[in-house]
């Protein structure tokens, strides 16, 4: 119930993007650990990815690109 109130006010693209990355870091952390890989190893694989689908949502959520201040020359 609390989980569901949290996600209703973000976009479907955003829940989307979140809920695929769920599914590919949840499958991938299986293969690592069931491939034998050390745990930390493991960990910072998932930890890697999930700043992917991090970005991914940012800049989904993003409306206007960052205008940086006029060029000087």
């Amino acid at each position: 119930p609390k989980l569901h109130a949290r996600l209703e006010p973000l976009s479907k693209a955003v829940r989307d993007i979140a809920w695929k990355g769920q599914l590919r870091m949840c499958q991938r952390y299986r293969h690592l650990i069931a491939a034998g890989k050390a745990k930390v190893v493991v960990i910072t694989a998932i930890a890697r990815e999930m700043a992917g689908f991090i970005w991914a949502i940012a800049r989904a959520v993003t409306t206007a690109p960052i205008r940086g201040a006029k060029a000087q020359g």
